[in-house]
């Protein structure tokens, strides 16, 4: 199975983590949001649609919000 793969950005994330953020064309036309997470030599990948993409980043952004960063915080 071909994937098409276009970056959409490159997070580095604490504990020297890297997290990349794909769309992922299918040969079947269907694109899905790829989540690529390096930790030293392990990778995990994770293919979410739309309606889990939205839902994810909900939760993400309720959290972000409810705990300021360090620099706003002093």
């Amino acid at each position: 199975m071909s994937v098409e793969r276009q970056e959409l950005a490159v997070l580095q994330a604490p504990y020297r983590r890297e997290i990349r953020l794909e769309n992922a064309r299918f040969e079947s036309g269907m694109d899905m949001l790829r989540i690529v997470i390096r930790e030293g030599h392990r990778i995990t990948q994770v293919d979410l649609d739309e309606e889990t993409a939205r839902s994810m980043s909900a939760v993400m952004l309720a959290w972000a919000e409810s705990h300021p960063a360090a620099s706003q915080s002093e």
